[in-house]
């Protein structure tokens, strides 16, 4: 819905951040999706073994953080459906919302 409203948003211009508006860490989300799916929520990746699969890259690449919000669309109007994790992967995650296979 965030990409469709800055597509249709002619007072929308440049790059838009279609992020959650509750910014959330990794471990957060990890724990958040394990509870979800109720399973266990498995240890994160050492930054030393990151570092010695990946070199240098996996600073950039897995250890890095950033905050990012997404500024431009709620100054605009977009109002999140979900702006919370736990309900918005409790609502991705529904059976519902899967597509099935057609026989």
């Amino acid at each position: 819905m965030a990409i469709l409203h800055a597509a249709e948003k002619e007072t929308l211009a440049g790059p838009v951040n279609a992020v959650s508006p509750s910014p959330v860490t990794n471990r957060d989300f990890t724990r958040t999706l394990a509870r979800i799916l109720s399973r266990p929520a498995i240890a994160g990746l050492p930054a030393f073994a990151a570092r010695l699969m990946m070199g240098e890259m996996a600073d950039e690449l897995l250890l890095a953080s950033a905050r990012v919000e997404p500024a431009k669309l709620q100054d605009s109007g977009f109002k999140f459906q979900f702006p919370e994790l736990e309900p918005a992967l409790r609502h991705a995650l529904a059976p519902s919302n899967h597509f099935r296979k057609h026989k």
